[in-house]
């Protein structure tokens, strides 16, 4: 086993990594290093792998055997489960200044088992431009066993400043076959499953992971796709926008529901809540304070991951109409909805290649919108209206 082993379809990366792990090693013994250097940027599309790239890296660089893939350093870092690799994620919809000086205070920590102290920024394109001022100095001049690790999707997504004082690590989307094949080698999918969950996935590995072992996914992605169908007035698409909004957030409320209870749990023991045991006075006001920040973060969280699940959704439409649009132009490329042909050919029928490319841009528009702070139900709301119509945006162009 190696750590490189979580990453599909990256070769070249790995290469470049593992040398960069050879070269952290001859640093530390005061030699030369120059596959090494103290910050970097990975870049690539969704489900390229690029958090993955970095927390691997940075498993591999607290590893007494460079990334092993098997010792307690390697299985707990890139969970976030390691004293040296600090695993940083923005809770809302951007990192703020008071997050940025957070950050600048832990990147000057010493590491305290290993040779590196690891700071992973995950979704560095959410930094604002105060934010960016913040961390530039610690970027350009970290402490001598401090190495910044920052992820986005491309690197026009990220401030000049930024680039400019990082080494550039771009991924690619892994292809069809190669994601097929780490799902049946790795988690033992059947090989039609991993086929289907590969191609519906569009190389987004963890999307391909989670249709390939989650019959609730498939299910979830089965009534979003179903929904162009389903638009015949406009009753219909407040319905139907409603209905993606409900599920969405049903499935954020799955995934941040357990990390509410524990960080809770873990604020109480850490003020002596629990069993018979009462506080009073100034330690329970502190314990409320610290309870009623606890809170707004996790709120924040919470509407955040209700806009990841709904951007989810918007991927699988674009993705449909993506076929809609390969089918009316007579395209000699697979669809990713072959399932779906003939519901597929029922909609391109029904419609123009410049119907299907007005729809697209509005799904573009609407991921764009939502994601920039657009309240999502009405941002899904005017998407099912122009899905329908498509001529509305162009007559209001």
């Amino acid at each position: 086993m190696s750590i490189w082993d979580a990453l599909v379809g990256q070769d070249e990366v790995v290469a470049q990594l593992e040398r960069a792990v050879a070269g952290a090693e001859l640093l530390t013994r005061g030699e030369p290093g120059p596959g090494m250097t103290h910050a970097w940027l990975f870049t690539g599309p969704p489900g390229s792998g690029r958090s993955t790239a970095a927390t691997c890296f940075g498993a591999a660089l607290v590893c007494p055997e460079g990334g092993c893939g098997v010792c307690q350093a390697c299985r707990n870092a890139p969970l976030g489960g390691h004293f040296d690799v600090d695993v940083i994620r923005p809770e809302g919809l951007s990192y703020s200044v008071d997050e940025a000086r957070e950050l600048v205070k832990q990147a000057a920590m010493s590491p305290t088992s290993s040779h590196w102290h690891v700071v992973i920024v995950e979704d560095a394109d959410r930094l604002t431009d105060q934010a960016v001022n913040v961390l530039l100095k610690s970027i350009e001049e970290p402490p001598p066993r401090t190495i910044w690790l920052l992820c986005a999707p491309s690197v026009e997504d990220v401030p000049p400043t930024i680039v400019s004082r990082t080494r550039h690590l771009p991924l690619r989307t892994p292809s069809t076959g190669e994601v097929a094949k780490a799902l049946t080698d790795r988690h033992g999918v059947d090989g039609a499953i991993a086929a289907f969950a590969a191609r519906a996935s569009q190389g987004h590995i963890g999307r391909a992971r989670a249709l390939a072992t989650d019959e609730h996914a498939r299910i979830r992605r089965a009534e979003v796709l179903r929904v162009p169908l389903e638009l015949r007035d406009l009753n219909s698409c407040f319905i139907c926008a409603a209905n993606i909004l409900e599920a969405a957030s049903a499935d954020a409320d799955a995934i941040t529901a357990p990390l509410n209870q524990a960080e809770i749990e873990d604020l109480d023991t850490s003020y002596g809540v629990g069993g018979s045991a009462a506080i009073k006075g100034q330690l329970k006001r502190s314990r409320d304070a610290a309870l009623k920040d606890l809170t707004k973060r996790q709120k924040t969280r919470s509407t955040r991951t209700v806009r990841d699940q709904v951007d989810r959704a918007l991927l699988d439409l674009l993705g449909l109409h993506r076929d809609v649009l390969v089918i009316q132009l007579d395209a000699v490329v697979p669809l990713i909805n072959e399932e779906m042909r003939p519901q597929i050919q029922q909609l391109a029928a029904n419609s123009t290649a410049n119907d299907t490319g007005r729809r697209l841009g509005a799904i573009n528009y609407a991921r764009a919108q939502i994601q920039a702070g657009v309240t999502p139900l009405i941002g899904l709301e005017s998407l099912m209206v122009e899905i329908k119509d498509p001529w509305i945006r162009a007559a209001s162009a």
